[in-house]
């Protein structure tokens, strides 16, 4: 295919009903690798929709190549593939289906190390990682796509199936992609063209994500600068408009040097610089402090599979302190949720102390929070305003100025949270936890639904607070930028090693 653009938008805007989703958008992706980069509730998804014909915009045009055949791999697996085996599914992405290009299946499953056993496998007991594995090299091996579009690829895949994922695109380079992702080191090593969707349109670099980010901020900053002093040029030349019409009184020339200057006013507010001010979404924790020292001791302790059935791994030791933010680091199945998960259910704040010689130790002053990656535990029927005054203490008034602050507006907050995006019901969820005034957090893929900057807030307050922290996650970035110490799970144990690095490549 050619460098020249194939599939864009040009002034596009879509409602829900009388709500803006986006509005202004102008885009084209060429033949480059594209990251779709907004914050939750930007229109991302929406925006996708739009581009595959799924939806249609309410003003402007979808600019669509004659013929153009586009590959889509959507955030949910599909339904109704579970029962069909793991070759039917990816024979179903075959351009032809009677047959004469089956071999091409067998040639897939041989690139990308797959059994016959395994591709005879239902495709449902596949793991969720290697199910959107399949999906991605279906959509761009088998099917034969002028443009292949991703839909936040690496959610739910290991430090493994991303860097199986990353392998599988470095190697073929020549397909044009549009990658919608929150994974800053996925889209560093993955693409090579970047696209913020915000409020005030479409604004397209032609550089990865992190020079992309600096060059937006600059100009940011810049078109601030401008607006601002534009404005006090305004201000300075209505001073003399009005000198000019007081005098104008007496001299009719004032007056005309009046009429000039307010033409040059209205020049100026019609061409004024337009200053880009991101909508408030704070995302906080609670900096709980603890008076000892330590808020955690684990000894001796063994975590199994939830039936008791299997033994996983053994800590004979860990400390956690306050100030701790501690990354858990291990192969997908090593058990790295089910220690967070182990935790959660040893802890009890209704014991005043725990017995000294317990494998799990908490101090009498710990409160303790629990994310949990699937988020399971939300009450999808009930409103934002009612969860978070179930929380003992919090009052009307508390929910609605941390609402407020996090960005939901003010007719969302009594419906219900099945409305929310995937993003926004973790936004809510920390909510939550910081009115129960935790110290302690144990966090399961904290970053799977947050946007960028819900992410860095997340790493900042991490930094800033005193809290003690354990976390699993997937994000090369977060676990870097947010651990001040790490533990790995490795040949039936839980070590401390000096980084992530060493894990990261083994991988």
């Amino acid at each position: 295919m050619s460098g020249q653009a194939v599939l864009g938008v040009e002034k596009a805007l879509f409602l829900y009903g009388t709500s803006k989703v986006f509005e202004g958008v102008s885009l084209q992706l060429d033949a480059a690798r594209t990251a779709l980069v907004g914050e939750n509730g930007a229109g991302k998804s929406t925006l996708l929709k739009c581009l595959l014909g799924e939806l249609e915009l309410d003003e402007g045009q979808i600019i669509k190549s004659r013929g153009l055949k586009i590959g889509y791999v959507p955030q949910d697996v599909p339904p109704g593939l579970g029962d069909r085996t793991v070759r039917e599914v990816l024979e179903s992405a075959l351009p032809l289906t009677d047959g004469s290009e089956d071999w091409k299946v067998d040639v897939l499953l041989d690139e990308i190390g797959v059994s016959y056993e395994t591709a005879q496998q239902t495709f449902g007991s596949l793991s969720g990682g290697w199910q959107r594995l399949m999906l991605i090299a279906a959509a761009a091996k088998l099917a034969e796509p002028d443009l292949l579009i991703l839909d936040e690829p690496t959610n739910h895949l290991d430090l493994s199936n991303i860097n199986t994922l990353e392998s599988w695109l470095s190697d073929d380079d020549r397909l044009p992609m549009l990658i919608v992702s929150h994974d800053r080191e996925f889209l560093e090593r993955t693409t090579t063209r970047t696209i913020f969707l915000r409020s005030d349109g479409a604004h397209s670099f032609s550089v990865p994500f992190s020079r992309a980010r600096e060059q937006l901020l600059h100009r940011d900053a810049a078109d601030a600068v401008r607006r601002q002093l534009e404005g006090k040029e305004i201000e300075r030349l209505e001073k003399m408009a009005t000198r000019y019409r007081i005098w104008g009184v007496k001299n009719d020339k004032f007056h005309k040097r009046a009429k000039a200057t307010e033409k040059r006013i209205d020049r100026i507010e019609t061409e004024r610089t337009e200053s880009y001010v991101a909508r408030e979404r704070r995302l906080e924790l609670h900096d709980g402090e603890i008076d000892a020292k330590v808020a955690l001791r684990v000894q001796g302790h063994t975590v199994t599979v939830p039936d008791g059935s299997r033994k996983l791994f053994t800590i004979d030791r860990l400390n956690v302190a306050a100030g701790d933010r501690i990354a858990i680091l291990g192969v997908n199945g090593a058990g790295k949720s089910m220690l967070l998960n182990a935790l959660a259910r040893a802890y009890d704040p209704d014991q005043e102390h725990y017995d000294g010689q317990a494998p799990v130790r908490f101090n009498p002053q710990a409160r303790l929070v629990y994310f949990d990656q699937k988020m399971a535990e939300l009450p999808l029927k009930t409103s934002l305003l009612d969860y978070l005054t179930a929380v003992d203490g919090a009052t009307t008034k508390d929910a609605n100025a941390l609402l407020a602050k996090a960005g939901f507006p003010y007719h969302r907050i009594k419906g219900p949270i099945a409305d929310l995006s995937h993003g926004e019901r973790a936004r809510l969820t920390f909510l939550k936890m910081q009115l129960a005034k935790p110290n302690l957090y144990l966090l399961d893929e904290p970053t799977n639904h947050l946007d960028i900057e819900g992410q860095e807030a997340l790493e900042a307050q991490l930094e800033a607070s005193d809290v003690a922290c354990l976390f699993v996650s997937h994000d090369r970035y977060f676990t870097r930028a947010a651990a001040t110490r790490f533990v790995e799970i490795r040949k039936g144990r839980l070590i401390e090693v000096e980084g992530p690095d060493d894990f990261f490549e083994a991988q």
